[in-house]
């Protein structure tokens, strides 16, 4: 019996623990999340108090919020403090620079044909434009002719 276990393969044993779809993924991964009340998204206070009632199910038992049990929860009024403007600055020009390494620059031959493209898209629509205000005038000079 139990060489029967050892020989069947793994995949068979955890998908059925594992969700196949991604939206399946996906509402597994919602079902675990904690709800958290959002401030400043047009709820009323009721809507929000509901929102952020978290009840979660482990093995069959149901189990409340520490708000819902009429406990105290920890205070969230202390400002975190900020550091200096200088060094923000210093760190936000590290974090550009991080993000640029990450950019896949094009090649000089992808520039260029962009770069014609661009230029012939921009004079079809100018001729394109031109070409329906010469056809207005026209058409209005006719009906009203001076």
């Amino acid at each position: 019996m139990s060489e029967d276990r050892e020989q069947e393969p793994t995949d068979k044993r955890e998908s059925a623990a594992r969700p196949v779809t991604a939206a399946a993924r996906r509402e597994r991964r919602a079902s675990a999340r904690q709800v958290a009340p959002d401030s400043g998204s047009g709820q009323t206070e009721s809507a929000k108090a509901d929102s952020a009632k978290v009840v979660s199910t482990k093995g069959g038992k149901t189990t409340e919020s520490k708000e819902d049990r009429g406990e105290k929860t920890a205070s969230r009024d202390r400002q975190v403090k900020r550091p200096n403007v200088f060094k923000r600055l210093v760190r936000f020009l590290r974090e550009v620079v991080a993000e640029l390494r990450k950019v896949i620059w094009p090649t000089r031959k992808m520039l260029v044909t962009y770069t014609i493209v661009v230029l012939v898209f921009v004079a079809v629509m100018v001729a394109l434009v031109f070409g329906l205000d010469y056809a207005f005038l026209q058409g209005v000079s006719f009906v009203f002719g001076k």
